[in-house]
């Protein structure tokens, strides 16, 4: 086990940040940390890096507890912080190089593991660029770079793509996929789509509070197919529907000029689409519409975070 946190609680004052956090990663896992904006998801990151201590419970990484063990865990982190603390008046090979000495990456493999960190966040071009005079995404690669120098088990990423165009987003999520292979990766992002295409699992935090530990295999626990077709009558549709092998609950809307849409819930693997559309040309219906779609993130997201409040932090 990479990650096992146990009743994790973070206090600041009076407000409580992290409220009895219990979840664990596995090696070689790329899993998504989401939430709103104060959810908790960046002091749950600090915590596990070791920047901050806990109140209560209790956080390990690869074995070693975040608070007794503090100096075998940061060696075996990599951890790129959403303000990215760089030191404007130095050049990124410069700076780098200061990192990997920081780090006791050995004297003999220091240059190339440089080289090698720079090229695979492609900033070998600004190498002699100052830091300072960086734009916003130069300096999130810069930080991805400077997080990859040990080679560490582990990285804890927040939002790794801030600042990113477009193109570069899609570098970078195709480099982690391929990270993800040899290390495991826990990273924050406010992009579902980015989520979605990245990660095996997902941790959903709710007021302090995991409201969410799921593989991305199981949130699609109900795929939908929808159909629109001219029929006789939305309740002949439904009665259609209902018949078919797989089908858990149909909802018809009419949308007008005898034209309905039904949305089906069906079961997990079933695709009852050929027999759908068979059943509807018996009938000598117009058939506009035939999809399958699986159930989103976002749906379970806002499923989460729709919920009633539970009772105050």
């Amino acid at each position: 086990m990479m990650i096992q946190v146990d009743r994790l609680t973070k206090f600041f004052g009076p407000v409580q940040a992290l409220r009895d956090a219990s979840f664990s990663v596995e090696a070689n896992e790329i899993v998504g940390l989401l939430g709103n904006n104060g959810a908790g998801k960046s002091t749950l990151m600090r915590i596990l890096t070791t920047y901050l201590p806990a109140t209560s419970g209790i956080a390990r990484v690869a074995g070693y507890d975040v608070m007794t063990q503090s100096m075998e865990v940061r060696q075996r982190i990599g951890y790129l912080p959403e303000s990215i603390p760089l030191y404007p008046e130095m050049r990124v090979e410069e700076y780098l190089q200061f990192r990997a000495r920081l780090k006791g990456v050995d004297r003999s493999m220091r240059n190339r593991r440089v080289e090698e960190c720079m090229d695979r966040c492609r900033v070998g071009e600004v190498r002699r660029r100052l830091l300072g005079t960086l734009s916003k995404g130069y300096r999130q690669r810069v930080g991805l770079a400077d997080a990859l120098l040990a080679n560490p088990p582990l990285l804890i990423l927040d939002e790794p793509t801030d600042g990113l165009d477009p193109g570069q987003k899609q570098e970078t999520l195709s480099f982690l996929r391929e990270l993800g292979k040899s290390h495991t990766i826990l990273f924050s992002s406010h992009l579902l789509a980015e989520v979605e295409e990245l990660v095996q699992r997902v941790i959903i935090l709710r007021r302090g509070k995991v409201g969410l530990v799921a593989k991305m295999t199981e949130i699609d626990t109900e795929p939908v197919v929808y159909v629109e077709t001219v029929a006789s009558s939305g309740d002949a549709l439904r009665s259609l529907v209902e018949k078919v092998e797989g089908v858990i609950r149909c909802g018809v809307t009419s949308i007008g000029d005898q034209t309905f849409l039904a949305e089906i819930r069906v079961k997990p693997g079933s695709d009852p689409r050929d027999k759908l559309a068979g059943g509807i040309v018996n009938q000598g219906w117009g058939l506009k519409r035939l999809e399958r779609s699986r159930r989103s993130l976002l749906d379970k997201w806002n499923q989460i975070n729709n919920q009633a409040d539970e009772s105050a932090v």
